[in-house]
């Protein structure tokens, strides 16, 4: 593996990596560029594994070490040279925007993400399939929460709304632990053409909210359909109007106390628990 020290914090090679604290402009850079930012060893052995391409490395000296199997596997790979960039911990900073302690970073193409029809298609040898689907969530701690509470509690897919949040921006990757690479998931267009698509293949559609009409998630749970597609919505202002014409029903977690909701990532899970295939 090709391997350069850096020591301006402006050097060109660099670009991938620049500004990463800046939400707005990495949401919009990264995707024009066909990539996403790894970040910590276990996230880019994990996104290695599921099998994405490489296209270049940065950390800090101290790492190359420890790193060497991974590097060793990565430089050894399909792709031909993959550039390996060294810096001390100032001029990361200076770069990133961040203090990077977390191992490594790692600039990777993006994977195509399948058609919706091509990701239903991939559910159907699952006898009861769950999907999750994120309705114009903007923080992206809660997407990476909710990709891996998916991974853990037996959600199958993800279908991410057109507002939604990147599931491959950096924080989100990180807070799922690299599950967002397991879990299948693809973002659609409409809710119109989603809800008909859904229903030409067998699924009941269920809003998780807060409503006067809404069934206590245990009572659904009992007659819960086999097909299931499961809509979370932001707290701040709930399902969308066209997220609620697809739905069939609204369900709700029951409350103690004066505790109205849950933050959205630990209310999945606990949806993802209760509307399992008994």
């Amino acid at each position: 593996m090709p391997t350069f020290q850096i020591e301006d914090p402006a050097d060109p090679r660099l670009s991938d990596y620049t500004g990463l604290t800046d939400v707005a402009r990495r949401s919009k850079h990264e995707p024009s560029l066909g990539i996403y930012i790894a970040e910590s060893e276990t996230v880019i052995r994990i996104a290695v594994e599921a099998g994405h391409r490489v296209k270049s490395l940065l950390m800090a000296d101290r790492w190359a070490e420890p790193l060497a199997d991974l590097l060793f596997g990565i430089g050894a790979g399909e792709f031909g040279e993959i550039p390996l960039y060294i810096a001390d911990y100032p001029t990361l900073e200076q770069v990133t925007g961040f203090n990077v302690h977390r191992g490594a970073l790692a600039a990777i193409y993006r994977p195509s993400p399948p058609s919706l029809e091509e990701l239903l298609d991939s559910l159907e040898g699952i006898a009861s399939p769950r999907i999750a689907i994120l309705d114009g969530l903007v923080n992206h701690t809660n997407v990476g929460a909710i990709f891996r509470s998916a991974a853990a509690l037996g959600a199958d897919a993800v279908l991410v709304s057109p507002t939604c949040a990147d599931p491959l921006y950096r924080r989100s990757i990180r807070v799922s632990m690299g599950t967002v690479f397991q879990v299948p998931w693809t973002r659609f267009d409409t809710y119109a053409d989603l809800g008909a698509l859904l229903q030409s293949r067998g699924y009941s559609v269920a809003a998780l909210a807060l409503s006067d009409d809404s069934v206590d998630i245990e009572q659904y749970a009992s007659s819960s359909p086999s097909r299931l597609a499961l809509i979370l919505g932001t707290e701040g202002t709930g399902i969308s109007s066209e997220a609620t014409a697809i739905c069939e029903v609204v369900v709700r977690i029951p409350m103690r106390g004066d505790v109205d909701s849950l933050n959205v990532a630990a209310a999945s899970a606990v949806a993802f628990w209760a509307l399992r295939p008994r």
